[in-house]
């Protein structure tokens, strides 16, 4: 789960406090395990200064703070304060940026030329799917890569994102793909054809930022008439 550290001070020394945080950054390069960090200065007071650090977990800010240049770069940040600075720790619950950047990694996941890579990093273990074209609801991620590997089999594929648009724990995503007809689909054996479609696909996420349900809609019809399935029906 995604962590962040809240560090609220008083300084009237704030540029020499920028630059120790610069000095900070270039000491642990390769060692510092915070993803982002955003430092802001109170519109109405100037020597009340916030700095938000995000993680990708407690333990990896755990792991940051044991770093030696961590805790020297802390005794020197206190130097500069007026007042001891206050930390507030906090498991991220909800993060839309973080839900639309998931969606648009398992797009790429799933798209990967050769064996597909493992989906842990952006599906949770029990996801569930929704999909039109199946009779049955895909439950869990071991389904979901069967699936998939039905499809890789078939087609070389890939996606492009045409909109991403993320609300509280939803993320939706219209996509373009397109692919070539390598393998047997539905019963139509390869064909070489160069193939496309559009979908939209509704995810929501789980608190930790991974994929945990999904709804799709795509042009399985075009599909299925570029690929001659209905050309006996239509003689």
């Amino acid at each position: 789960m995604t962590f962040v550290q809240v560090i609220d001070c008083k300084t009237s020394r704030f540029d020499e406090m920028n630059r120790l945080m610069d000095t900070w950054v270039e000491q642990t390069k390769g060692k510092r395990t915070a993803t982002h960090s955003v430092i802001g200065k109170d519109r109405s007071d100037a020597s009340h200064v916030i700095e938000i650090v995000e993680f990708p977990s407690y333990e990896e800010a755990m792991r940051n703070s044991t770093l030696p240049e961590t805790d020297r770069i802390f005794r020197e940040m206190v130097a500069l304060c007026d007042e001891m600075p206050t930390f507030t720790d906090l498991d991220v619950v909800r993060d839309e940026q973080l839900y639309a950047a998931t969606v648009r990694r398992f797009f790429e996941v799933i798209a990967t030329k050769g064996e597909l890579p493992p989906l842990n990093a952006v599906m949770a273990e029990h996801y569930h799917d929704h999909n039109p074209a199946d009779e049955q609801d895909a439950l869990g991620m071991d389904h979901v890569r069967r699936e998939l590997d039905e499809w890789r089999a078939a087609f070389d594929f890939e996606f492009s994102i045409e909109d991403l648009i993320a609300q509280g724990d939803r993320v939706c995503a219209r996509w373009f793909w397109k692919g070539t007809h390598k393998g047997d689909f539905l019963g139509i054996p390869a064909t070489g054809k160069q193939v496309s479609m559009t979908g939209t696909t509704i995810f929501r996420c789980g608190g930790d930022g991974k994929l945990a349900e999904g709804w799709w809609e795509y042009d399985r019809m075009g599909l299925m008439t570029q690929l001659g399935a209905f050309e006996e029906l239509e003689r």
